[in-house]
């Protein structure tokens, strides 16, 4: 549950009115995990909450090095709330990491990075509030196996829905599989996660998520969807890692497994995270204009156009795994291409027309993945999106064709994502000046991120691939 909690005294009086047993103390590190400690709420005081609580910062990835490790976690009391999967009373609060001797923002805090993002966002005049709505999708399977040696590499992951099993010996198989690509909106008992995904809704609206909606998506073998209604940067970032946890734990709890990776499956869809963001000042919205193509400001237009310019190197923070790009291939209904449309579900930049109204005016990433640290990938956007205002970027005419039906040399002329990690981490290298506005990103964060993923890179490419094996092993 969430304690509504302002101050560490707040923090402090809800321990005491809950008997809460521990404290822990969750931060991301760069690639996007939430990491933690606990304390004994007897050993556990309001300084702790003031003065932060010190850790090596030389263990998380992509933090510090081992000759400048210490660093502060500083707990925010506004997002305390009681964990509903631990067994002793659990007071969690989501945490910032600070330089010990400065007590600023350390650079490689991704938490921090988005604070900075928003900052310089107020900074500029442009806008006070920037709202973000992910749509993040998920699996959810019965089992999961993978390993990889020196003489193998192999996965294997099921689910009692997958189409590949109608013959399985279940006692009894009762049928009801789910085909490729036929997963949307089915009813029970196709949907056999229904009440997984209620139960997942109902916990994240426990500690404080507001969800709008669930279902089952396109894919078959449990590819799931948990809508949040939008709200301000850091605080759908924050929501962002709840939600992950609450699906990862709730499906543990019901002995099976939710995966959060982009592409688990060949052959039926992978699992995206389209991103709808707007731009509000003194409470009002700025990306409307009854006038202006498809009801959108010059200003929304301008905003698409830097995300567009920027979009290669967005993605090396919001399709950061070497996974993402075999979901973002051309030909296979991926976002890859980087034109704008109304309504059109093919570009990577789509203006949805639900509603004519101006609060309801918005624009929508499509290319972004629930692999990311959501921090790094809304800052990311974010900044591009001011960049393109700042320098008012054309972002081109709407593209209102289906772009998978246009004649090959047209499709041809159309500017597309890069098709790997390495080609967006390139594209980060030589694209990053719009991030630096503002010290949002340092230098010394984009160097470290781009050698951090660098690595997954070499670690996929020194490696055979089982397919290459049916491709090459009689050559």
């Amino acid at each position: 549950m969430t304690l509504g909690c302002k101050t560490a005294a707040d923090v402090m009086k809800a321990i005491a009115d809950h008997d809460v047993k521990m404290v822990d103390l969750r931060f991301v590190d760069v690639p996007g995990t939430w990491q933690h400690t606990s304390f004994p709420t007897q050993t556990f005081d309001a300084d702790q909450i003031t003065e932060g609580c010190g850790f090596d910062g030389s263990s998380i990835r992509g933090f510090q090095q081992i000759e400048a490790s210490d660093m502060l976690i500083m707990p925010d009391p506004t997002t305390a709330f009681l964990d509903p999967f631990t067994q002793h009373t659990t007071l969690v609060m989501i945490c910032d990491i600070v330089d010990p001797v400065t007590k600023e923002f350390y650079s490689r805090d991704p938490r921090g990075v988005a604070k900075k993002a928003v900052e310089y966002m107020k900074s500029t005049g442009i806008a006070d509030t920037a709202f973000f709505g992910p749509e993040a999708e998920f699996f959810v399977f019965d089992d999961v196996k993978y390993g990889q040696g020196v003489n193998y590499g192999k996965f294997e992951v099921n689910s009692v829905e997958a189409h590949w099993n109608g013959l399985r010996e279940e006692g009894p198989n009762l049928g009801h599989k789910i085909r490729a690509k036929e997963g949307y909106f089915p009813c029970g008992p196709s949907d056999t996660l229904q009440d997984l995904r209620s139960t997942m809704a109902m916990l994240m609206a426990e500690i404080g998520l507001t969800v709008e909606c669930h279902h089952h998506e396109v894919a078959t073998a449990g590819q799931c969807e948990i809508d949040m209604k939008f709200a301000p940067l850091v605080d759908m970032a924050d929501a962002q890692m709840k939600y992950k946890y609450v699906v990862k734990q709730a499906a543990k709890a019901a002995g099976m497994t939710a995966t959060f990776m982009p592409k688990p499956l060949w052959g039926d869809n992978g699992s995206g995270m389209h991103c709808h963001q707007s731009i509000w000042k003194d409470g009002q919205p700025l990306m409307a204009d009854a006038a202006g193509i498809g009801g959108l400001s010059q200003l929304c237009l301008w905003y698409i156009g830097g995300i567009l310019k920027h979009a290669p190197a967005i993605l090396a923070f919001a399709a950061p795994t070497t996974n993402s790009y075999h979901r973002l291939v051309p030909g296979f209904e991926a976002p890859v291409n980087l034109v704008w449309s109304l309504r059109n579900r093919s570009a990577a930049v789509r203006i949805p027309m639900y509603s004519d109204s101006p609060k309801a005016k918005r624009m929508e990433f499509r290319c972004p993945d629930p692999s990311c640290n959501p921090y790094l990938a809304f800052a990311a956007m974010l900044m591009a999106g001011l960049d393109g205002i700042k320098n008012k970027i054309d972002p081109g005419e709407p593209a209102d064709r289906n772009i998978y039906d246009l004649p090959p040399e047209e499709e041809a002329k159309l500017p597309r994502v890069p098709a790997s990690l390495e080609g967006s981490l390139k594209a980060l290298a030589e694209d990053h000046d719009f991030l630096l506005e503002g010290d949002v990103f340092t230098k010394d964060f984009i160097e470290g991120y781009i050698e951090l993923k660098s690595g997954d890179v070499d670690a996929l490419r020194l490696r055979p691939h089982p397919h290459e094996f049916e491709l090459y092993y009689d050559c």
